[in-house]
């Protein structure tokens, strides 16, 4: 016994290290047919530990202070040039987080995705889903307040913008959005608040609802894209293991370093040579100190809120209030959690959906994608006339599901074992990745 194994045994003597392991990872048995699909949920994990990372470095020099320095800029802005141009490595720490920032909505709504067409908030797994809508909260308030903390023209006017949506509502409005400021304007209270929750309190509920997402994913099971419950067969005798069943490590371990190598290629680029990504990871006006006497010609989220920005802004004010555009816009993000109450159909793969899913389910990615790129444009008649249309169809999947769902049965059967269908699927991903990698590569050769 080597003296690693010695002091391996010795923790696990206090510490179950070594079956907490195994029964998160190591042992955990999962369908044997997961796809590329299945990469975003690890990628998630690794954009969580990136941004966690990252954000610690930041917080070492960035200064939480709205007042004025010596040369008439704020502390905070100043500050964040101060990490992207004098501290060694700050320019690739800040664009780090940043681009980290989005790509953690990318493989997140990637995820969510993923999780819609194979039914994964289905029976047993609506705990699962729940958690993940939670999730999915936490990033979207981390995210606010994150965007306010540069300190530049589009932060501090997008944070005016929102918080200002609180006041809209009946009776609490108000004094919440008061609460939320700090102040009665946005200024340094608020920048003082939104900094110690974006790095302590809001981190930290975050990581405690992706234990429980992950606890809770672990006791039921993991999906696959069949939809087919592998812990309703018998176990193989000579392995011990559900028939359709294998060890997450080393296969999935295996499959999951390539999409992390995709991944980190993908994300390389951006940060080494588009971080703005045309201004819509880090906005032209944000360049720029915040000014409360200078209003930017158009204010607009950052991309990953815009679609729900959108549906804000295409439901009319009545009465010179915004209440019923604020209650939308919080609808279509609550609306996702009770998916698994809203789907009555016994089948949860697509494969094996009939037309009116598909149909809906095609519809409802065309109204998502419009209505972000409608919410980043300045607003128009015939914008909004769009907005109002995608909106109605955004809403109309969640609403209308308890309808079309019903006895909404396929042409071909679920069959009782997961299928090997995806070799032909698998191989094209292949192609795929090795096509991205020789262009990043010519990219890189010729910049």
């Amino acid at each position: 016994m080597n003296k690693a194994q010695k002091l391996l045994n010795w923790v696990d003597e206090r510490f179950p290290l070594t079956a907490l392991w195994e029964s998160q990872w190591g042992k955990y048995v999962a369908p044997k047919n997961f796809n590329f699909w299945y990469f975003f949920g690890s990628l998630a994990m690794l954009v969580l530990v990136l941004q966690i990372v990252t954000g610690i470095f930041l917080t070492m020099n960035y200064k939480p202070d709205a007042t004025l320095n010596g040369a008439g800029i704020p502390v905070a802005f100043a500050s964040v040039e101060y990490i992207m141009r004098d501290v060694a490595g700050g320019w690739i720490i800040r664009y780090m987080h940043s681009t980290g920032a989005s790509m953690f909505f990318v493989v997140v709504y990637l995820h969510m995705f993923r999780g819609l067409i194979y039914g994964s908030y289905k029976q047993p797994r609506e705990l699962v889903w729940v958690f993940g809508t939670l999730i999915f909260l936490c990033l979207m308030a981390e995210a606010f307040m994150g965007y306010l903390l540069p300190w530049g023209q589009m932060s501090f006017w997008g944070a005016q913008v929102i918080v200002n949506l609180f006041g809209s509502i009946p009776v609490i409005g108000p004094d919440l959005s008061l609460w939320i400021r700090g102040d009665f304007v946005v200024s340094d209270a608020t920048l003082n608040r939104f900094f110690a929750l974006h790095v302590i309190a809001v981190p930290l509920v975050l990581l405690a609802l992706v234990v429980a997402h992950l606890m809770a994913l672990h006791e039921v099971g993991s999906n696959n894209p069949d939809g087919v419950e592998i812990k309703q067969q018998p176990k193989d005798p000579d392995t011990g293991l559900y028939l359709d069943g294998i060890y997450s490590h080393p296969y999935y371990s295996i499959k999951d370093i390539l999409g992390v190598v995709v991944f980190m290629i993908v994300f390389s680029a951006i940060v080494f040579f588009l971080p703005e990504m045309g201004g819509y990871f880090l906005e032209h006006p944000n360049f720029d100190q915040a000014d409360p006497l200078k209003t930017p010609p158009h204010i607009a989220p950052v991309w990953y809120f815009t679609p729900f920005y959108a549906i804000l802004r295409a439901i009319p004010s009545f009465a010179g209030t915004q209440v019923w555009g604020v209650l939308a816009m919080g609808a279509a993000v609550v609306l996702i959690a009770f998916l698994p109450w809203l789907d009555r159909s016994p089948i949860k793969s697509i494969r094996y959906r009939g037309p009116k899913f598909k149909v809906a389910l095609v519809l409802f990615i065309v109204a998502f994608i419009g209505l972000g790129i409608l919410g980043a444009m300045p607003p128009t008649a015939v914008r909004t006339m769009i907005s109002q249309i995608l909106s109605a169809v955004y809403f109309a999947f969640f609403l209308g599901m308890p309808f079309y769902t019903k006895n909404d049965i396929g042409s071909i059967p679920v069959p009782d074992r997961v299928t090997d269908t995806n070799a032909k699927r698998q191989i094209q991903f292949v192609v795929l990745v090795l096509l991205t990698v020789f262009l990043a590569a010519l990219f890189a050769m010729n910049v």
